[in-house]
């Protein structure tokens, strides 16, 4: 795979604003069910699927302007609790394998929707992403024709204490004390499991803030430069989805075996065409995980 590294302040240019040539829902489990848009070229020789990041994002317009519209046909989805799937914020049924799964799924629902087998395509995800990215093509290489991956994410222990528990907190310190605020100060010595135990209890108003605050925190330091049109954006259902989700995933460790299991196992996609696209100063995504997928991807 090759890697490009660092990207400082470039600022992305999109394709044009599009709107989807189909829309719909796929139920993928009993409970779950998965919105789900195509753009570009329905006729087009590449297909590909965009993975959004969280875990507990969701798809934004912006999202289907990365590929040319006139070359591909693109699928995007709200992963399980986000965005218009159903029941939003749902924690239950929902782990990293049953994302993988669901976009195995999407894929063969594209025969459906196209009257066309899609049996490779190229997967494309950012931050979380990328991680359900590598997790889809170590089990599924057969699939995946290329990677695109942009601001690297393992979901490896040291990642989640580098950003929410000490690390990023000595370079944005003004946005750390307002992400301190909601947590007594007796249980700051674990903020993921003080966080966790507000999402998910019953006080509602704790909830609602706890939620705010830890999504603001994020979204607060994932830009080269502080955006706060992008900050106020975050109402407060797109807050508790996002926040109780990614708590879920890193309280259970990402539902991986091991801590590192994506880089463990990147010997299984070593032949995949792919680039790593990785900023310097991604604070949620440092970039030594880029660096060393890039080593063991290539060793």
């Amino acid at each position: 795979m090759a890697i490009t590294v660092p990207i400082i302040e470039q600022r992305l240019k999109y394709f044009p604003e599009i709107e989807p040539f189909h829309s719909g829902f796929l139920k993928v489990s009993d409970i779950h069910s998965i919105y789900y848009e195509l753009v570009g070229n329905s006729e087009a020789p590449q297909t590909a699927v965009f993975l959004h990041g969280g875990p507990g994002g969701s798809i934004t317009p912006n999202n289907r302007r990365y590929f040319d519209p006139k070359k591909y046909r693109v699928l995007l989805f709200d992963q399980r609790g986000c965005g218009k799937s159903t029941p939003f914020s749902s924690l239950e049924h929902n782990t990293t394998w049953d994302l993988v799964d669901d976009i195995e799924k999407l894929r063969q629902h594209m025969a459906i929707i196209l009257q066309v087998n899609v049996d490779k395509w190229v997967v494309f995800g950012g931050s979380w992403g990328s991680a359900l990215a590598l997790a889809y093509a170590e089990k599924y290489p057969e699939r995946v024709k290329a990677l695109i991956l942009r601001g690297i994410f393992s979901l490896r222990r040291k990642e989640l204490l580098w950003f929410y528990q000490e690390g990023a907190s000595f370079i944005f310190p003004e946005f750390w004390d307002k992400y301190l605020e909601p947590i007594p100060e007796a249980e700051r010595s674990d903020m993921m499991a003080a966080y966790y135990k507000r999402l998910t209890g019953d006080n509602i108003e704790e909830r609602k803030r706890c939620g705010k605050a830890w999504t603001t925190w994020e979204l607060s330091t994932s830009c080269l430069f502080v955006d706060e049109n992008y900050i106020a954006s975050a109402d407060g259902e797109y807050c508790d989805a996002f926040a109780r989700i990614e708590c879920h995933y890193f309280m259970d460790a990402g539902f991986f075996h091991t801590d590192g299991q994506l880089l463990e196992e990147a010997h299984k996609i070593s032949h995949i065409p792919g680039i790593i696209v990785q900023g310097r100063y991604d604070m949620p995504c440092p970039v030594t995980t880029a660096w060393e997928k890039k080593e063991m991807a290539t060793s």
